[in-house]
C-alpha cells in the first residue's frame, strides 16, 4: 500500500516495450515520468520466477550446499540448495501471489529433496526479500531446515548439473570470506538464520 509521504516519490510508466518474453523471463525497456513531471528512458528491468534459497543443516550441523556452474560470473560457485517456485495463478514469473508462503514452502521441500535427496521435519521462514529491487520484480523465500537427513538419490532436472557438498560452519565462513560462496541472497540468508539461533 502506498504511503501518503511516498506519492511524491512515484514514477508514471509512460510506456514499455517487452524486448524478450518468453517461459523464462519478460526483458523490457521501460520510459517513466519523474514526479518533477521531467521523462526518461530507457531504464531495464526483467521479470522472473520467485524462488527459494533453503540454508540447510544435517544432523552433524554441516551445512548442505550445492556446487553448480553460473552463467552469469561462468564460474562453478558454491550456494546453498535453491529453486523456482511452480506458479498457480497462470503468471510464469514476477512478483508474489495470494499463499505464496505456502506455495514457497513446498518448493523449499521439493528442491531440497530434488538437489540434495535430504528432507527435514524442521523447518522456519526467515524472510521474504525483493531478489533486486532496483531491475527485478521477483521475490526470494528464504528458508531454514535443521536436522535434515538423506532419503534418497538427486533427482534433478535435464539442466541442471550439480554436486552435493557439505561444509562446516567454519569452512563456509571461510568461503564467504574469500569470496567463494557468491550469492548475495544465499549470503544473506546465512546471517539472518544465525540471528534466528
Amino acid at each position: 500500500m502506498l504511503k501518503n509521504e511516498d506519492k511524491d516519490l512515484m514514477w508514471e510508466e509512460v510506456s514499455c516495450e517487452h524486448i524478450v518474453q518468453d517461459e523464462w523471463i519478460d526483458f523490457r525497456k521501460t520510459e517513466y515520468r519523474f514526479p518533477d513531471g521531467r521523462t526518461f528512458s530507457p531504464f531495464y528491468s526483467y521479470s522472473r520466477r520467485d524462488y527459494v534459497v533453503i540454508v540447510a543443516t544435517d544432523v552433524e550441523g554441516n551445512f548442505i550446499c550445492v556446487r553448480q556452474f553460473r552463467h552469469g560470473i561462468r564460474e562453478v560457485t558454491t550456494e546453498f540448495v535453491a529453486g523456482g517456485i511452480e506458479r498457480t495463478d497462470g503468471r510464469e514469473y514476477g512478483g508474489t501471489q495470494d499463499g505464496a508462503s505456502e506455495a514457497a514452502l513446498l518448493a523449499a521441500k521439493r528442491e531440497l529433496l530434488e538437489e540434495s535427496g535430504y528432507e527435514s521435519d524442521e523447518w522456519e521462514h526467515i524472510i521474504t526479500i525483493p531478489s533486486n529491487a532496483t531491475v527485478s520484480d521477483n521475490y526470494a523465500f528464504l528458508f531454514r531446515a535443521k536436522n535434515c537427513h538423506k532419503v534418497a538419490e538427486q533427482s534433478l532436472d535435464e539442466m541442471e548439473c550439480l554436486n552435493v557438498v557439505k561444509l562446516s560452519r567454519e569452512e563456509i565462513q571461510q568461503r564467504m570470506k574469500q569470496g567463494k560462496f557468491q550469492q548475495a541472497i544465499h549470503v544473506l540468508a546465512l546471517m539472518l538464520a544465525d540471528k534466528m539461533g
